[in-house]
């Protein structure tokens, strides 16, 4: 309803007759409008009602209210009594169809409802024109088929302009290429509502379920799930729709990534190809991705050379000219025992050998281009054929391609015939001559000659014992400044020997002069570059047999020279800040002490004290009240908590032990409200009075805390024993022991939501100057729907000293969880909100880490030593580069300059709507101001066994699968592949991605620590 618009009668219904007038005016624009105005205000005791008419609900549960309106200043008003008023009430009444009428419902509070006093925030007088004022309620829940608004008056002089009444609502929006419906927002500000998604056409689901939350502004948050692109799909249209590969190209996996051109030697003819057929006599193998390209069968081996010893030979040959475009080549030798031909009077007819014959090292699959034959009969003709065959001979309608040779066995002191070359075998290699080997001597092992050929002053030398190494994977760029880069690589795949150093080639690419350096660690320095200039840079390794092959050309850029301004600004820029909060914290100070000094003077009772306070410091605003500040601290949790009956509590059982008793699951069920599941703390029996003071006081703290990301106080008991706080229940409990359970399962995003909500907590805490002091993931609950709230509130002081228990430390005036602890709280006390800052970025940490202990097994002197010498945590393995740089910004040394939980909450919100800026990854050495603890890659060597080492990197579940599988030692586990994971049942790909992981590291230690050998 809009009434802003309206040019006829508005027709409303108002008691008494006397009382609101329906009349025409003007709005600032001239247009015509209709209004409702009153202004009896010389006359006393008013009670003037105005109601508008029927307005239907729909499924609306929160309804807002816009009101337009005037009121005239009373002291512009000569001789009125004394009953003059400059404010309005606006009520409503629900019914389920258009049942008011002049007299009824009765024109009063109850069966009316009322909304708010409406009071402007200026009024006019009469030589003034009207200051329009706007005002926004809100009411609900709403329950029936629809509703009136009515407006009472008491005495004002007043004009009613427009009344709009709207509802709030997500609109319909794709996300993760799920598709979620226009939601309606929930019956209160501060309700999430959960909207279902379904996937978009062309799109499957990978995470289940999927939903998004709809919050009390209109806005989603949180997503829960995703689908992406089914195969055959790429994305389109801001990641909105999923559209078919067009003909040639092709996606076989579902995913994000875009589709590709189809392989060589292969083709699509239709859209949306999962994979691309091979070309006529191309094939692929059952082995070969969807990826590959399709390749087909070798050509006949060539030089097919035969030595004949009696009745035994050795075979040798060369390689096929074209091997099919492919590299898993095998050779077959074929032996046929032929009789007949010439000189037997007919034709030869052949047939294939006898079982007896024996072929070194075998027969079929050879891998080598040399067979010893032996056990052949003496004085009889063979023919033998060589066949070339890879893993698509097998596709082919033909047979393998060879080469054949024939040769005649004989008998000891015989000459026997054969085609090809002589052979000449020494001790230590067999060297091919180029004809007759006879007269070749002979040279000393080491020497570097084989011998001569008679005649001959040119030594036979060896070939290579070994190929060179292979290609050097991608480069990797460490750091960058304006005038160096550091880059590293992995090894060579196979380094077939030593490697001896690394060459590397680089040249500016605007120039393409080339300068070259060496270095035998794989990685380097380069410096004395240009700044902001880009460079091509590749690197080859060398082994005794030579150099390998380059690297493909990577490019890196140099970084920008900052001038001597910014350079000065910066300098500056502490001292301009420290004076600012230097300011700022004098002014925090005097409002502090003369909340303390109006606590101490307070009279009457605790509500009293508590809205004067309120009143005190800002309109709206509420303050945090310490309940160790009331002389009676139960008065405290009168104020604060509500009793509850304890016939309402029914305890179901047990969950877990806190520090003054146990903690259980239970159900809650007070009159007029549905049944729920609660947490119930108990105070255990036999307890002091201290004690007893220090359990409710976290119900005291907890009760003035109204935030979804803050735990729910529901009540306590007190009247009766044993002494309990409810509290709402979180299915999912402690935060940390919940992402070790469910290590890898989350996406990015997911964690960004939980950070989100936890941020979002105490940013709200911290408005309310409230200080946590032990704000850690152990100390945040989850729910089924993944929303995280922060507990345990100022229990923490009053722990005991267990020794078993070292994350508490004891220290003057209290216990301080070290890890947690920013720097000035661990050596002056100095608890604030920006410490709190401090403890956010341990708990990011630790949820980008699932759960793992920060600072590893470190004691927790050696953690104080670290961090004073400004070390600080690593970013966790594939922990978004934006993500490590927060944490790193909640640990600056300086608190002044750690960022507020306000723009903490802003920066997540931002990564949410910007998914792609979470997919950079963050390295181990990636350019922060910061030294970091490089505890990421455990060192293989400090572990006894595999099983031990798998427990380090929190994979400890898969020991049994790796022993069964034979994986049993770190040679073997160094040599695993993706297929052996989940051959051996890894199937979760947050475990492969972080046993590869791990398994690349262990590689660079094992080459790092290769002895040299000569």
């Amino acid at each position: 309803m809009d009434t802003k618009w309206v040019t006829s009668e508005l027709a409303w219904t108002s008691h008494p007759e006397t009382g609101w007038e329906e009349v025409s005016g003007y709005d600032e624009g001239m247009n015509p409008i209709r209004t409702y105005q009153v202004c009896n205000v010389r006359e006393s005791s008013q009670n003037n009602w105005l109601r508008t008419g029927f307005i239907w609900r729909r499924d609306v549960q929160r309804v807002y209210v816009e009101l337009k309106f005037t009121v005239r200043d009373c002291n512009s008003i000569p001789n009125i009594p004394g009953s003059c008023k400059e404010t309005f009430n606006l009520f409503y009444y629900e019914a389920d169809s258009d049942v008011a009428s002049a007299s009824s419902p009765f024109w009063m509070e109850n069966p009316y409802v009322k909304v708010d006093t409406i009071a402007p925030d200026e009024s006019f007088s009469r030589l003034d024109a009207g200051r329009v004022n706007t005002k926004v309620r809100s009411f609900g829940p709403l329950s029936k088929a629809g509703f009136y608004l009515a407006f009472q008056d008491q005495g004002a002089c007043m004009s009613l302009i427009s009344v709009r009444a709207f509802y709030k609502k997500c609109a319909s929006t794709t996300a993760g290429f799920a598709l979620f419906p226009e939601t309606l927002t929930g019956a209160e500000p501060t309700s999430l509502v959960i909207a279902p998604g379904t996937c978009i056409p062309n799109a499957v689901e990978v995470s289940v379920p999927l939903k998004l939350y709809c919050n009390g502004d209109g806005e989603w948050m949180v997503p829960v799930g995703a689908c992406t692109c089914a195969t055959g799909h790429e994305p389109a249209a801001k990641e909105s729709q999923c559209r078919p590969c067009p003909p040639g190209s092709y996606k076989a996996k579902q995913g994000e990534g875009p589709c590709l051109p189809c392989p060589p030697n292969s083709r699509t003819t239709s859209p949306a190809a999962s994979i691309c057929t091979c070309h006529n006599n191309f094939y692929r193998a059952d082995s070969d991705s969807a990826d590959s390209a399709c390749t087909t069968v070798p050509s006949p081996p060539r030089g097919v050379i035969s030595n004949v010893n009696e009745t035994s030979l050795i075979l040798e040959w060369s390689e096929p000219r074209d091997l099919g475009g492919r590299d898993d080549l095998l050779y077959n030798v074929i032996c046929k025992k032929c009789h007949g031909g010439p000189g037997a009077g007919g034709p030869s007819a052949c047939s294939r050998c006898d079982d007896n014959v024996e072929f070194v090292p075998r027969q079929l699959g050879l891998t080598e281009r040399r067979v010893h034959i032996s056990h052949l009969l003496a004085h009889t003709r063979y023919t033998f054929e060589v066949q070339a065959v890879n893993g698509v001979s097998g596709k082919s309608p033909l047979p393998p391609r060879y080469a054949a040779v024939n040769i005649t066995t004989n008998q000891a002191g015989e000459e026997g015939t054969r085609e090809g070359r002589a052979w000449l075998t020494f001790p230590w290699i067999e060297l091919r001559c180029p004809g007759d080997c006879q007269g070749i001597t002979g040279g000393p092992m080491g020497s570097g000659s084989l011998g001569r050929m008679p005649g001959s002053r040119e030594p036979l030398v060896s070939p290579p014992l070994f190929p060179a190494p292979s290609e050097v994977p991608t480069l990797r760029l460490h750091s960058s400044s304006g005038s160096s880069l550091t880059l590293s690589w992995a090894p060579p795949e196979r380094p077939n020997g030593v490697i001896l150093d690394y060459e590397m080639k680089y040249f500016e690419k605007s120039e393409g002069i080339a300068s070259t350096v060496t270095s035998q660690m794989n990685s380097v320095q380069l410096d004395g570059l240009r700044p902001d200039a880009r460079y091509v840079v590749q690197v080859r390794a060398r082994t005794v047999a030579g150099y390998g092959k380059y690297s493909r050309p990577a490019e890196f850029e140099t970084t920008s020279e900052r001038g001597p301004g910014a350079q000065q600004l910066q300098e500056q820029l502490p001292l301009i800040v420290g004076s600012a909060t230097a300011g700022l914290v004098f002014v925090v100070a005097v409002v502090v002490i003369a909340i303390v000094c109006l606590r101490k003077q307070r009279h009457g009772s605790d509500s009293e004290y508590t809205e004067k306070l309120q009143q005190y410091i800002a309109p709206g605003m509420k303050v945090y009240i310490d309940p160790f500040t009331y002389e009676d601290p139960n008065e405290a949790v009168r104020e604060f908590a509500k009793e509850i009956d304890v016939s309402c509590v029914k305890i179901e059982e047990v969950i877990g032990a806190g520090e003054f008793g146990e903690v259980c699951r239970g159900r809650l069920k007070q009159p007029g409200r549905r049944e729920v599941f609660v947490a119930i703390k108990t105070l255990k029996v036999g307890y002091t009075e201290r004690q007893r003071r220090d359990f409710l006081s976290e119900a005291s703290i907890m009760g003035q805390f109204d935030h979804p990301n803050i735990i729910r106080l529901e009540g306590v008991v007190t009247k009766s024993r044993p002494v309990m706080i409810l509290t709402e229940f979180m299915e999912n409990c402690a935060l940390d022991s919940f992402l070790r359970l469910n290590d890898g399962q989350f996406t990015v995003i997911q964690l960004v939501g939980m950070l989100r909500g936890i941020a979002a907590g105490m940013k709200y805490l911290s408005e309310m100057n409230y200080v946590h002091r032990d704000l850690a993931a152990r100390n945040i609950l989850v729910n089924s729907n993944l929303v995280c709230k922060v507990s345990d509130f100022g229990l923490s002081r009053f722990l005991e000293d267990d020794p078993s228990d070292p994350t508490y430390t004891s220290s003057l005036g209290g216990k301080i969880p070290i890890r947690w602890t920013a720097p000035e709280a661990i050596a002056y006390r100095k608890f604030t909100s920006a410490s709190d800052v401090w403890s956010y970025g341990i708990v990011m940490w630790e949820v980008m880490s699932y759960g793992e202990r920060p600072y590893w097994d470190m004691s927790n002197q050696d953690v104080i030593n670290a961090v004073e010498q400004d070390y600080r945590l690593p970013p966790p393995m594939d922990c978004p580069t934006a993500l490590h740089q927060l944490m790193l910004d909640c640990w600056v040394r300086d608190r002044n300059l750690r960022p507020k939980f306000s723009q903490i909450v802003n920066t997540l919100d931002k990564l949410i709507r910007n998914a792609a800026s979470l997919k950079v990854i963050a390295s181990a050495q990636s350019g922060m101001s910061q030294p970091l603890l490089d505890r990421t890659v455990p060192d293989y060597t400090t572990f006894t066994t595999v099983g031990d080492w798998l427990e380090a990197i929190k994979m400890g579940r898969y020991k049994e699968s790796f022993v069964s599988a034979g994986f049993a030692s770190f040679d073997l586990v160094a040599q695993m592949t993706a297929e052996d994971l989940l051959r051996i049942g890894v199937t979760l790909a947050g475990h492969q991605k972080k046993i590869l992981s791990s398994i690349q590291d262990m590689r660079l230690q094992m080459n790092q620590t290769l002895p040299v050998q000569v």
